[in-house]
């Protein structure tokens, strides 16, 4: 099983994981090592509705991100102007000073004007940092910029080229990959190895992609590497648009890519991009991040959340107001039974199919018309309020009578009156 495989088989037979039935294959980690890439301070922030966050708050996000163990980060477009120009070395400096482990990367079309900049912010830093050049390559985009073939693979050499040449790694990013002819795909990415991309990099940009569609792409780039004898690696970039990004990232990973991208809390444009954080907790319940230490997954979804002034969903999985929240009186009976025993394993996931510490969150039992004189019970010990049976009754009895449940506020009048 697979985040059980730490606790005692006693323990583990507790929750028995209908997940690893027959499960396709064995794991990704025994099969070969992978990356996650964040996108959060470039994509994320193509949000049409989240502001750039201040240089402060792009750094401390960049330290957060470091200590959850991502890989990468691309930390912004150079080439977009001063503001950006100086925020990215700023956090490359940052990177430099501070000899973090996630590593630098910056997005930027197939042309020399975007990537020199990239070039000098690597030269000031005195860090390597990855280009990620790219170029539409579906034929809906072809037609809308009346590109050629030979343009599309021109401009790609020319970015390669010179990136290589002032020593540089490169990833080639096709956009809108996942609706782009194999033919023409063949062409570039063959170009593209041949002039020395290190990556190449599989983009579904408007979320056109189904599993299968992942699983078809991903095999038919490994079979065109794989004839070319080169070692280069596949990353995935998918968008939300059809709710599968985060399905899909998963199964890009059973499917052979290397490495994944994502966004904190999934913004990005339009619907946004494949969710990071939740990328990272099912990897970790799947047994996948096994020493990789979240608990401060929470504090780097607020910080996104506050830094972009994007309102985290209250029901969003795990990072929302109410992913561990209960009123439910059978729910909270459970949960309190549990830590009386003073097993907090057992109360941390009997009403919860992820434990909420493992991410940096608490179960929260509040009080509200479904629910009991245990959880009001509850409520009070935590405050360290003596719960008399006359002041469980009184709060119990609003409760009954309300539509909503009680917010804090609400609760501390009774007590006070």
């Amino acid at each position: 099983m697979p985040y059980y495989r730490c606790m005692s088989e006693e323990t583990a037979e507790l929750i028995y994981d209908w997940n690893e039935v027959d499960r396709r294959g064995p794991s990704i980690i025994r099969k070969r090592r992978f990356e996650l890439h964040d996108e959060t301070l470039r994509d994320g922030i193509q949000s049409p509705s989240v502001v750039d966050p201040n240089i402060g708050d792009k750094v401390e996000i960049l330290h957060l991100l470091n200590e959850v163990g991502v890989d990468s980060t691309d930390v912004g477009l150079p080439g977009a102007g001063a503001r950006p120009f100086e925020d990215v070395l700023t956090l490359c400096r940052e990177i430099a000073d501070n000899n973090l482990d996630i590593r630098a990367t910056c997005a930027g079309r197939t042309l020399v004007g975007d990537i020199r900049p990239m070039v000098e912010v690597s030269q000031k830093a005195g860090i390597p940092v990855e280009v990620m050049t790219f170029i539409g390559s579906s034929p809906i985009r072809r037609l809308a910029e009346d590109w050629s073939r030979e343009l599309i693979i021109k401009r790609a050499v020319e970015a390669i080229d010179f990136a290589v040449k002032e020593g540089l790694p490169v990833t080639f990013v096709t956009e809108d990959t996942t609706r782009s002819r194999p033919d023409l795909l063949t062409d570039l990415f063959r170009a593209a190895i041949d002039h020395g991309a290190t990556r190449l990099c599989l983009c579904d940009t408007v979320g056109h992609s189904t599993p299968d569609g992942v699983k078809n792409l991903i095999q038919f780039t490994r079979n065109l590497i794989k004839g070319t004898g080169s070692d280069v690696k596949i990353d995935w970039h998918g968008h939300n648009d059809r709710g599968l990004a985060l399905v899909n990232s998963i199964f890009a990973l059973e499917y052979g890519a290397d490495r994944v991208h994502g966004c904190v809390l999934g913004i990005g444009e339009r619907v946004g991009n494949a969710p990071l954080d939740l990328l990272l907790i099912n990897l970790k319940l799947l047994g996948e991040l096994e020493g990789r230490d979240l608990s401060k997954l929470s504090a780097l979804a607020q910080k996104v959340s506050r830094a972009t002034r994007f309102d985290i969903p209250i029901g969003y999985p795990v990072m929302g107001e109410d992913a561990f929240r209960t009123a439910t009186g059978v729910h909270a009976a459970a949960i309190i039974k549990a830590q009386q025993k003073g097993d907090s394993f057992l109360a941390d996931r009997i009403y919860s199919g992820v434990p909420a510490a493992m991410f940096g969150r608490r179960q929260d039992i509040c009080v509200g018309h479904m629910s009991g004189a245990s959880n009001v019970t509850y409520w009070l010990k935590e405050r360290g309020i003596e719960p008399s049976p006359a002041l469980i009754e009184a709060i119990l009895s609003a409760a009954k009578n309300s539509k909503h449940n009680l917010s804090d506020d609400e609760v501390m009048a009774i007590v006070r009156s």
